[in-house]
């Protein structure tokens, strides 16, 4: 079951309220903000911000660690392989970035996954 390891909670990670209940699971998904400011599994209202991991069931309005910066281990993919999340569903695979995949990050082991995702363009590029 895929957790975070490594961040800084000072800008690797932000907490926003759940929208609809959330069954626990071993994947980390890929979520967005709706126009409520509530994490919601997909794209949202402001495209996908980053992974959330959640082992346990938890509740609309809930709080939800989402991470943008850091690095999850137990991760169960393939050492050198990039990873995007599915703007609908929120599941991470190998497919190739499209209209529809955002690339979330990449393994420098085996169960170790890097997240470094901005969802806007660095300034300047």
């Amino acid at each position: 079951m895929a957790r975070i390891d490594k961040t800084d909670s000072a800008i690797g990670v932000f907490r926003a309220p759940l929208n609809a209940n959330l069954t626990g699971g071993a994947a980390p998904l890929g979520v967005g903000i709706n126009s409520s400011g509530r994490v919601v599994v997909g794209a949202g209202q402001t495209g996908i911000v980053g992974l959330i991991v959640s082992p346990y069931d938890k509740s609309a309005g809930d709080p939800i660690d989402v991470l943008t910066n850091g690095e999850l281990v137990e991760f169960g993919g393939a050492a050198g392989t990039v990873y995007t999340t599915n703007t609908t569903s929120g599941v991470i695979s190998t497919t190739a970035k499209s209209a529809t995949q955002v690339v979330i990050g990449f393994t420098v082991e085996a169960d170790r996954l890097i997240v470094r995702y901005s969802p806007t363009p660095f300034i300047g590029t």
